[in-house]
């Protein structure tokens, strides 16, 4: 068993088999002072050692003993010579062998460069990774090694920073400044942190002066990452925005009725989400990565119940009323609450993202794009298109524009208003409800979920102008976009209140929004 595994660790390695540690050596890296263990350790690195990838990894797992001026590894009962590998027997009174935590960093430190010549590339790459914040001097002549025989220009480009970010530290000055020269190509966000902290402990005027020139380098090249970063969270705060103020654009925008529960809406929906994913995990965990689509009609449909149970016991009897539908619809959001908190309780429940929407695609050294939120800019995206298709293709959506602007006329040629009415606040609430299942997928579930989008939705559908799909589409991105830009200049608070009040100025010069009602519906 132990034979499988150091062949498997020499072949991880990518070096011939053969085993150059010597007894003395391995002794002398599992006993004595931190500091001389260190220094034996890092003399049998430099020579790339396949025997030592063994050993430093049955150190970190606590199974090396020393008895009778020997290393011994005790593997599942079978002991070996750390250094020739032969069988042998532990006597008694061995001694274990004590790790502080400086020498296992040391030993993870020199498992990683031992990778670095690894056949497999994604290993290679990952080396390199791991010894970003662990090289030092003793581990430079491994690294040049590596950087002769790579043959990948990606990695051979890394380690030539990881190199400069090891001499950066070096008490030779003209290392110093050799690598000072060298990181001012890099793109990688460690090198900037690297630089200001060797900016902070460098005496030498000459080499501050090129390592001040090399970080502005380095910040002007990750600046465009930032934007963009900054950029596409603007984006994608909007599309949530955008989603949770779709469903209150109908209620709202076309019907009149101020919803205050339209944010409990929005939590049904990602409870809804909850419930689905933990009756896969419990009847179906083979298909668990597939909850999702199962969700998104389960939400929908879930708040569109809750949304018509609403307008056909409450909502119907106070049409023109808006002060009395905020009234009504915040008892409601009241008990909408605490029905949840009695079925679910009070605490956040956890919602977990299926296999495919986990990680991100990297787009720059600084810049990852989470698939979760480009699955839910592509689902507002297709949400949007249905809702407009619905509004403005269909039938219903027919009746739902010929009742909202004239009820009258409509039911003198046969609508039945009541009806249409039911399905268009249904509607509004499912899509609060498909709000609820995205926003599950980004953050945490509570009873108070909806509490936090409720203001924000009706800005939204203010800003944009009453009962206009497209101002909607432009005051959610816009305002998205607008709070993000903000928070990185004056923080999130300061950031709320200066988009407050901007909408406050916007709608004073233009009480109709951004997109005003024209003809005859504007009336």
């Amino acid at each position: 068993m132990l034979l499988r595994w150091i062949v498997f660790l020499v072949g991880l390695c990518g070096v011939s088999a053969t085993f150059a540690l010597t007894p003395d050596q391995a002794l002398r890296i599992a006993q004595g002072e931190s500091d001389a263990r260190i220094a034996a350790l890092n003399e049998v690195v430099v020579a790339a050692d396949p025997a030592l990838a063994a050993y430093v990894q049955a150190l970190l797992a606590d199974e090396v003993k020393i008895a009778g001026g020997k290393a011994l590894i005790n593997h599942d009962g079978k002991v070996t010579d750390a250094a020739s590998g032969a069988a042998a027997t532990l006597p008694e009174g061995a001694e274990d062998v004590v790790n502080p935590n400086r020498m296992r960093r040391e030993l993870e430190s020199a498992l990683a460069a031992l990778k670095l010549f690894s056949p497999d590339r994604a290993e290679r790459a990952k080396a390199v990774t791991e010894l970003q914040d662990q090289a030092d001097e003793g581990k430079l002549v491994l690294i040049e090694k590596a950087e002769k025989t790579e043959t990948d220009p990606a990695i051979k480009s890394q380690l030539a920073v990881l190199k400069a970010a090891v001499l950066i530290s070096s008490t030779d000055k003209s290392k110093r400044l050799a690598a000072a020269t060298l990181l001012a190509g890099s793109d990688e966000p460690s090198t900037k942190s690297l630089l200001i902290e060797r900016l902070a402990a460098e005496t030498d005027p000459e080499v501050k002066a090129a390592l001040d020139a090399t970080l502005s380098k380095v910040a002007s090249r990750l600046a465009w990452g930032e934007r963009l970063g900054v950029l596409f969270t603007g984006i994608s705060l909007g599309s949530i925005l955008l989603l949770a103020a779709l469903g209150l654009a109908i209620t709202y925008g076309l019907m009149g009725v101020i919803n205050m529960a339209h944010g409990e809406l929005i939590m049904i929906g990602a409870y809804a989400t909850y419930f689905v994913q933990n009756l896969f995990r419990q009847y179906a965990p083979g298909a668990f990565d597939f909850y999702i689509a199962a969700a998104v009609p389960v939400s929908f449909i879930a708040s569109a119940l809750v949304g018509a149970v609403m307008e056909r016991t409450v909502i119907r009897w106070l049409y023109g009323r808006p002060l009395e539908t905020l009234l009504a619809t915040w008892g409601i959001s009241l008990i909408l609450m605490q029905t949840v908190r009695t079925l679910f309780g009070a605490q956040n429940v956890g919602v977990e993202n299926p296999g495919w929407l986990s990680g991100g695609v990297q787009v720059l050294p600084n810049l990852t794009l989470p698939y979760n939120r480009l699955a839910i800019l592509a689902f507002a995206a297709l949400v949007l298109l249905g809702m407009a298709l619905l509004i403005g293709k269909t039938r219903l959506g027919l009746f739902v524009r010929g009742v909202t602007q004239n009820r009258r006329m409509a039911a003198c040629v046969g609508v039945n208003t009541a009806r249409v009415d039911t399905y268009a606040f249904a509607l509004g609430a499912g899509i609060a409800g498909l709000a609820g299942c995205a926003l599950s997928q980004v953050g945490n579930v509570g009873p108070d979920l909806g509490q936090g989008y409720i203001v924000d939705s009706f800005m939204v559908v203010v800003l944009g102008g009453v009962g206009q799909i497209a101002g909607t589409v432009y005051a959610g991105l816009g305002l998205g976009v607008l709070n993000k830009l903000l928070e990185g200049w004056q923080g999130a608070v300061l950031a709320k209140i200066m988009v407050l009040a901007f909408i406050v100025i916007f709608i004073q010069k233009r009480p109709q929004g951004i997109f005003a009602l024209k003809g005859r519906s504007a009336e």
